[in-house]
């Protein structure tokens, strides 16, 4: 999801109620593989640290949506939990300003952290497409936003002066999240993040998202834990990073191993870790499910989304692979099995089921459908994204 750095994508949003805090643990095997020193360090001096852990929730209803963790902000420390996201670039979350609009979330006084500035300006941003697995209806994911900065504090690691957002109002869609907000995590280093690689921290972190049956998902900031795949990784080079997107070109689509004149074609793609599934122009989504089945066809009722009868479901082949270059320029498939055909049925419709494409214009974007199946890593310092195996 991209937030006001950019513009606005992917939020989640559908009910479940806020876990208790996890305490952070660390990866079992940690090999390092990208380390950025900024301008005007001594690099013999300056003492590494070590990768943190941080254990990630996952966010589920009926599907696997989004996978958040704690941060601490403020003086004293305040517990706040976020979405990981690489779709987006700054931090914000709920704050006592926000008040009913935000009661189902953990919301962060101000007034009690010593350390707090605000910056007294505000802002809106409106997402432009919708939370989870829904459409975007007009304006109906909007959050009012105000600048501050406070100390961010993850794994034990404290970084002042952190640049954030205070969430003062949402619209009703954002109402169910059992998180408080977002931390972007873009392929340009900012924020939190970025004040971790000023004190030592290897510049790239690495995401396990398990589906919600198996469980254990983390994300690891400055390494990269071994225990969580099999094999080795394979690193894709990233197009034009500087402009904070994680985007990778495909050389081609197959599904089921066939392909099309559309799907052949060379496509600039977003990876987004806050998106919960696939979105493509119009006709990139009709061409992959014209090789799936006749049956699947727009929704009506929700604009952008398309479906199938629920019978149908467990009967269709519907493996889509994305074709990508490697950095030793080798050939990789990343690979969506048939099981995530499926997000569940429409709330109008029970006997339709979502499929996992939803189609929107001049927007190419892969998320959680085909993270939950690879372990990445996003190398900021080498400006590449690498998947492994996991076997799940």
């Amino acid at each position: 999801m991209l937030t006001s750095a950019f513009v606005a994508l992917v939020f989640a949003a559908v009910a479940s109620a806020i876990p208790a805090p996890v305490a952070h643990a660390s990866p079992q095997t940690i090999s390092l593989t990208s380390r950025r020193i900024p301008r005007g360090s001594n690099s013999i001096s300056r003492r590494a640290l070590s990768p943190i852990g941080v254990p990630l929730n996952d966010y589920f209803n009926g599907t696997d949506l989004q996978w958040f963790g704690d941060i601490q902000v403020g003086t004293p420390p305040q517990t706040v939990s976020v979405v990981f996201d690489t779709g987006s670039s700054t931090l914000e979350f709920a704050s006592t300003r926000c008040g009913a609009a935000c009661s189902n979330q953990v919301q962060f006084d101000s007034t009690k952290s010593s350390t707090f500035v605000d910056r007294q300006r505000t802002s809106t941003i409106t997402f432009g497409t919708g939370g989870g697995v829904d459409p975007v209806i007009g304006n109906n994911w909007q959050l009012t936003l105000r600048s501050a900065s406070d100390t961010v504090t993850v794994g034990g690691i404290s970084v002042p002066n952190v640049n954030l957002f205070l969430i003062t109002n949402q619209t009703p869609t954002f109402g169910p999240d059992p998180f408080s907000g977002i931390q972007g995590m873009s392929s340009v280093a900012q924020g939190f993040f970025a004040g971790l690689e000023s004190q030592g921290l290897p510049s790239l972190f690495s995401l396990f998202l398990t589906p919600k049956s198996v469980g254990n998902a983390e994300l690891t900031l400055g390494g990269i834990d071994n225990s969580k795949f099999t094999g080795s990784i394979t690193f894709i080079p990233l197009v034009d990073p500087q402009q904070g997107f994680w985007q990778l070109t495909s050389t081609g689509i197959t599904v089921n191993g066939k392909s099309t004149s559309t799907l052949q074609q060379s496509r600039t793609i977003i990876f987004d870790s806050g998106t919960s599934n696939l979105v493509f122009p119009q006709d990139d989504t009709e061409a992959i499910y014209a090789q799936i089945s006749s049956d699947i066809q727009p929704f009506d009722d929700e604009p952008g989304t398309y479906g199938i009868a629920c019978s149908k479901v467990s009967s269709l082949p519907a493996e889509i692979s994305f074709a990508f270059k490697s950095t030793s320029g080798s050939t990789f498939q990343l690979t969506i099995p048939s099981s995530e055909l499926s997000v569940g049925p429409f709330k109008s419709d029970p006997e339709t089921c979502q499929t996992l494409i939803n189609a929107q214009e001049d927007l190419s974007i892969i998320g959680a459908s085909a993270f939950k199946h690879y372990y990445s890593v996003w190398d900021l310092g080498n400006k590449r994204l690498g998947f492994a195996a996991t076997g799940i």
